[in-house]
């Protein structure tokens, strides 16, 4: 009978070990889980910042510059028709900002692709909806979308100009035709990404029709939507320079195609690089103002970037 008592308590020591090591280890599994979803969200010291972000693009443009100069100082290149030096194309800087005519440059095609990107964006995201959630839609219009977006900006200039004549709605026109079918079928591989168990759980849930694309199908798909109006900005700024470049009137101002155009016309290649420049900075200066901090805010919103 003792001896039974003993084992019993025996028994019981062991079980209570096998709790205590049991509870370690699951506690010991939850800090790690609580380790790794801890979001680290103090600001990094400027010197990792510069180090990081600041210093590689400037060294790369540095190094642009070198080069560039070296093919002219060298004689690589000695013909100032072909390539002109960096200190005439910032002569050329220079001499559009004194006279006052760099921001309106800058400004006048700006306004037009924001404009047109917004319009596009309006057309592009309720089309894109009923193209991924309406089969015979899909069907219909699907292929159509897909064969827009493989065509050429260019090719709408002439049409456009035909149809509406030398104007703002011309360019607006050939914005959209241009913009529109990249946002909606960027909505449409969003939305094919779903997965279904989402939608089933929003309707068990009850969010049906417009409440279940408000609520479930949108920020599902939102990084495919993302990334469907990033190349929609592409396509929007590259169709307006195109259609500048065509299509000139003195109504219409100067734009960043117009003056591209005009170096051209007059054998300028300082004015050519003026032009290049400009359109090169204002396309990264959207891209790092808007798209980019909007990227990182979806990743960052799903676990797939880490705020450091």
């Amino acid at each position: 009978m003792a001896s039974t008592e003993t084992s019993a308590v025996q028994d019981g020591d062991v079980e209570d070990e096998k709790s205590v090591k049991h509870g370690g280890d699951l506690a010991g599994l939850e800090a790690g889980l609580d380790a790794l979803e801890t979001v680290h969200t103090g600001r990094p010291p400027f010197r990792e910042t510069f180090v990081r972000k600041i210093l590689p693009p400037m060294v790369a443009v540095a190094l642009v510059l070198v080069v560039w100069q070296a093919l002219v100082s060298f004689g690589i290149v000695d013909d100032p028709s072909k390539l002109p030096a960096p200190g005439d194309v910032w002569g050329e800087i220079q001499d559009a900002w004194l006279q006052g005519t760099l921001l309106e440059y800058i400004w006048t095609s700006v306004s037009r692709g924001l404009f047109g990107f917004l319009l596009a964006l309006a057309i592009g995201t309720p089309l894109g909806l009923l193209v991924s959630r309406v089969r015979f839609v899909r069907a219909a219009i699907g292929p159509i979308l897909s064969g827009l977006q493989s065509l050429p900006s260019v090719a709408w200039v002439p049409p456009a100009v035909i149809w509406l004549g030398l104007n703002d709605q011309m360019m607006y026109a050939v914005i959209l035709l241009g913009a529109v079918p990249s946002i909606a079928n960027g909505l449409v591989s969003g939305v094919d990404q779903v997965p279904p168990l989402f939608l089933r759980a929003g309707r068990t849930l009850g969010a049906t029709g417009l409440r279940g694309t408000w609520h479930i199908v949108m920020p599902a798909a939102l990084p495919g939507y993302v990334a469907g109006l990033k190349q929609g900005w592409a396509f929007s700024w590259r169709s307006l320079m195109a259609a500048e470049i065509i299509a000139q009137h003195p109504d219409l101002g100067t734009g960043l195609g117009q003056l591209l155009e005009n170096g051209r016309n007059s054998s300028s290649m300082s004015m050519v690089f003026l032009a290049i420049l400009l359109i090169l900075v204002v396309g990264i200066a959207i891209d790092l103002l808007i798209f980019s901090p909007l990227e990182r805010y979806v990743l960052r919103s799903r676990g797939l970037l880490v705020k450091s």
